[in-house]
């Protein structure tokens, strides 16, 4: 079996979990799948499909329900269960550029055993291109399309508060934006339509 699912069944996935849980989370993950195609189009090494799938399910955890960093393990689970260990990744490394699991953006509402697990994950593991990819898109990304950094890194600051590691994870971002600017030889901002004023 492949480790991502094509995007048929990835676009099945995602309708079965809006009807368990839907919100603006479906609309996001949209955004992120379409971001993520569009930049890698113009990275050599990177299937655009693959980057597409990814970014559309890197949320998926959500289809249990309202959840904080619970989401990112649930995901994890979810997409292994499947067979689509590359996803499972994804769930896991997409909210840290950063890693330090305290830099997380949001409640922790995981077992101690479950926060280790994330925990060991992230630190032992090598990100790839997809990882930082779905980081940035992540970052890029809103219900109704894509928007500058700054725009969405203050969103989430606002809903789910400041701590000690923020500055350090927006840095972060920054630098997955001048990586990919770099790859793709231009800036992902006009290549998305994103008007930076």
């Amino acid at each position: 079996m492949k480790s991502f699912p094509d995007i048929q069944t990835a676009n099945d996935i995602l309708l079965e979990a809006k009807k368990m849980n839907s919100g603006l989370w479906i609309s996001h993950s949209k955004t992120v799948g379409f971001c993520a195609k569009t930049i890698s189009e113009k990275c050599e090494q990177l299937d655009p499909d693959k980057a597409y799938v990814l970014g559309l399910l890197h949320d998926i955890g959500r289809r249990y329900g309202v959840s904080g960093m619970k989401h990112i393990i649930d995901g994890y689970h979810f997409m292994m269960s499947l067979g689509y260990d590359e996803c499972a990744k994804i769930c896991l490394t997409h909210s840290f550029p950063y890693k330090n699991i305290k830099s997380y953006n949001g409640k922790n509402d995981c077992t101690f055993e479950e926060t280790e697990f994330i925990k060991n994950f992230i630190s032992d593991i090598q990100y790839d291109d997809y990882d930082r990819l779905i980081q940035l898109c992540d970052a890029l990304s809103f219900p109704e399309g894509a928007v500058i950094i700054e725009k969405r890194l203050v969103d989430v600051t606002l809903r789910n508060g400041f701590n000690e590691y923020t500055l350090s994870k927006w840095k972060s971002f920054f630098v997955l934006k001048n990586y990919f600017d770099m790859k793709t030889n231009t800036n992902i901002y006009k290549l998305l339509n994103i008007k930076e004023y």
